[in-house]
């Protein structure tokens, strides 16, 4: 797991509750001890809970959404001191991020907001494949062959703290999964290429609605030894040069997957995440964000068919929430974010009973310098309309 920014874990071991019991809990003591600590802290503490959560500790959240939904919703909050992020490590740097920038640190006289990860070893497979020094050197490597003025770096919002650092100091952007269009528009008016990371399946998805062609879209693989494994003409044919990343999530649905529910079930439409791969985002009826899958279900006709690519909780959450409609998941293989997966009651219950007690465990915290130039690659975003 990248971890660029300091983490706190406490600041006095001695009062720091110990992990190991509270796995021997049953599901009903957690939750009874977890209802008592909210109720203590009342609206000074807020917990979120990511789309992908296991439903137990979705049941016990304040607020539910994609990472930056969340993040932006805790931060608007007035009264929130603590925020307990059940998501992954990059998610409770972004809350920390805008919880913590400056006009909100004036409207708290300087205060704080406390950003709680309940597991660190939650970590983003994805995100974890684009270290900040890989990025850096692949910048460098660039230079010797194009003008990097003139590349406006892009970087999914799934990613560490300081590839967002690295793209507001570079010119560059943040993008979601529902504005990545918009977002690539915005840095075309600015440059003449895109350096896009770490998602390289979001990244080819959006530019080939664009008209972008695969032969401008060159993948640069960190690990390679001369120009991330291209020809120095691929580079300067380039138009957006692709991190090789992915989310081990999304990139285990297939083609054959597709062709296999539309022949067995009639009249089924494929909903799908664009972090699948092109053959399968190019085979869907809807391609779009965790919020436009959930609304598109929302939205759609009882006895409406689809076999939905992304996470297996989401999934199983949509197809529980709407028994009116037929819903599988696309792949016939098990395939959850098992990070996210490290999230659970016991995490959450020591987590809060440590905080109710004054042992702040697991604290996110970004640096300034980093905060600073991560909000200017933000702040870009949110210009985007």
């Amino acid at each position: 797991m990248t971890t660029d920014n300091l983490v706190t874990l406490n600041a006095n071991p001695k009062m720091v509750h110990e992990l190991a019991p509270y796995k021997t809990l049953s599901d009903d003591e957690l939750n009874s001890r977890i209802a008592a600590v909210r109720q203590q802290l009342g609206d000074s503490l807020l917990i979120l809970g990511h789309h992908y959560q296991q439903d137990e500790v979705i049941a016990q959240t304040d607020l539910r959404g994609d990472s930056y939904k969340l993040s932006e919703m805790a931060a608007a909050s007035k009264s929130c001191r603590t925020i307990v992020f059940c998501g992954v490590h990059f998610m409770a740097e972004t809350a920390d991020i805008l919880a913590n920038r400056p006009e909100k640190l004036a409207e708290r006289d300087g205060a704080r907001v406390k950003v709680i990860l309940p597991d660190m070893a939650a970590g983003c497979s994805m995100a974890d494949m684009a270290g900040i020094a890989q990025v850096e050197a692949a910048w460098d490597d660039m230079a010797d062959v194009i003008d990097t003025e003139k590349i406006i770096p892009v970087t999914y919002i799934n990613s560490a703290a300081s590839l967002k650092a690295f793209c507001g100091r570079h010119g560059g952007i943040v993008c979601t999964s529902s504005n990545a269009g918009a977002v690539l528009d915005w840095a075309f008016q600015r440059g003449e290429r895109v350096f896009f990371f770490p998602d390289q399946h979001l990244g080819r998805n959006t530019a080939l609605k664009m008209d972008i062609t695969e032969d401008q879209m060159p993948v640069w693989d960190p690990y390679a030894t001369d120009m991330g494994g291209n020809t120095d003409d691929a580079i300067r044919n380039s138009k957006v040069i692709l991190w090789k990343g992915h989310c081990s999530v999304h990139q285990m649905f297939r083609a054959e997957h597709v062709h296999a529910f539309r022949k067995q079930h009639e009249g089924i439409q494929i909903l799908v995440h664009p972090e699948c791969p092109r053959e399968v985002n190019d085979l869907a009826d809807v391609s779009g964000s965790t919020g436009k899958i959930i609304e598109t279900v929302q939205s759609a006709p009882a006895g409406t068919k689809w076999a939905i690519g992304t996470e297996l909780h989401l999934v199983n959450r949509l197809k529980a929430e709407h028994p009116e409609q037929e819903i599988h998941f696309l792949s016939p293989v098990v395939c959850m974010c098992a990070t996210m997966y490290r999230i659970d009651l016991p995490h959450l219950c020591w987590t809060l009973e440590n905080l109710r007690d004054g042992a702040v465990v697991n604290q996110i915290l970004v640096d300034e310098e980093t905060t600073k130039w991560s909000l200017i690659a933000l702040e870009r975003m949110l210009a985007v309309k």
